[in-house]
């Protein structure tokens, strides 16, 4: 499935314009119509994507995107359809590129309330100040309370209540039967920058989105990032405490649960009925299976492979001196077997001493 651009969707730009932008050196036709970016598995023709680690090597050499921004030892890794864009620093171009379609800062005010393009189903309530953007589409029975914002191009299914103060930002989509509470704030900025050699910080724009799935609920003051290319996704079913915060690009499956001050960070994929402690920390590119139940204050570092309880925390310390410890911590059972044989041996020899 070819991923959709939500900046600026309809807009294309001849590879001849960016090239001149970004710099690097690429054989793909100066006129050729460039729509937009996308990851690796999901591009197809007239998107650009990018290459900055060896680790997704194979998704490039499946790739169907026109042209891929890399490195030259990388060269190897493109199939034969697909330009390779040579360049010093794949990710800050990508992050460069990002602008190009990024979403314009007006896109999203209208001295209405209500857009003129807006479509409201039958028997929505809107609250006091509460305001819908450019062509969304809003299903019926839904409730907006006092304050609420939603974007240009945001469709939210029936029988929604979106509580005082949510904000669904632009081009974001939502099951029938969510229910959001006060102050979350659904499709925000991912947490996305390139560094430059200088040590300069180059904004990423998102150019994903977050789509909810159906009977989910949502606490207070939860913050979930949309996409920076592919979509956050929020399975059917889930329930989300208060004050979670969802980076860009998480998939969380169908009926997870999450306690309060979660943290999961960008790219994490939680599979079905995953259950999550209060203020537990994800990490990001982590695969979570189905069923696994995380504890309360655990750091997650690694992936985890099959359904169980699993937890653990560990104190502060200077990077290098936790890993180690964390590496000694793993082989802690082994050890303590290790030492009962050798108490078991020692007290047999002092026995067998003590006897002659």
């Amino acid at each position: 499935m070819q991923n959709r651009q939500v900046g600026s969707a309809a807009k294309a730009f001849a590879f001849g314009v960016l090239q001149q932008a970004i710099g690097g050196e690429c054989s793909l036709d100066q006129t050729y119509p460039i729509e937009g970016i996308a990851s690796l598995a999901r591009a197809g023709p007239g998107q650009i994507s990018f290459l900055s680690s060896s680790r997704y090597r194979q998704e490039a050499m499946q790739t169907a995107a026109s042209a891929v921004l890399l490195r030259a030892n990388d060269l190897d890794y493109l199939p034969n359809h697909t330009k390779a864009w040579l360049v010093d620093d794949p990710y800050l171009a990508y992050a460069r590129l990002t602008a190009f379609w990024q979403f314009g800062v007006n896109q999203d005010l209208d001295q209405a309330p209500i857009a003129k393009s807006a479509r409201l189903g039958e028997g929505v309530i809107l609250g006091a100040g509460a305001s819908i953007g450019d062509g969304a589409v809003i299903g019926d029975r839904v409730r907006l309370g006092p304050g609420v914002h939603v974007g240009s191009g945001v469709v939210i299914g029936d029988d929604c209540q979106l509580r005082a103060g949510v904000v669904v930002e632009h081009a974001c989509e939502i099951g029938a039967d969510v229910l959001i509470h006060a102050n979350t704030v659904i499709g925000s900025d991912g947490f996305g920058f390139a560094r430059t050699a200088q040590g300069q910080w180059v904004k990423i724009h998102q150019l994903g989105s977050v789509r909810i799935g159906a009977n989910v609920e949502i606490g207070a003051q939860c913050s979930i990032d949309r996409g920076a290319l592919d979509d956050t996704m929020i399975g059917r079913g889930s329930k989300l405490d208060n004050q979670i915060q969802i980076g860009h690009n998480v998939q969380l499956g169908v009926d997870c649960a999450l306690a309060g001050c979660v943290g999961i960070a960008g790219s994490t994929s939680l599979g079905d009925r995953v259950m999550v402690g209060g203020g537990a920390g994800i990490l990001g590119h982590l695969t979570i299976a189905d069923d696994v139940v995380i504890a309360a204050m655990s750091l997650i570092s690694q992936s985890i492979s099959q359904p169980g309880v699993y937890g653990g925390v560990f104190p502060q310390l200077p990077q290098r001196q936790a890993e180690r410890c964390a590496a000694v911590l793993k082989q802690l059972p082994n050890f303590r077997t290790r030492v009962m044989r050798l108490e078991a041996a020692v007290d047999q020899f002092l026995g067998s001493e003590a006897s002659e």
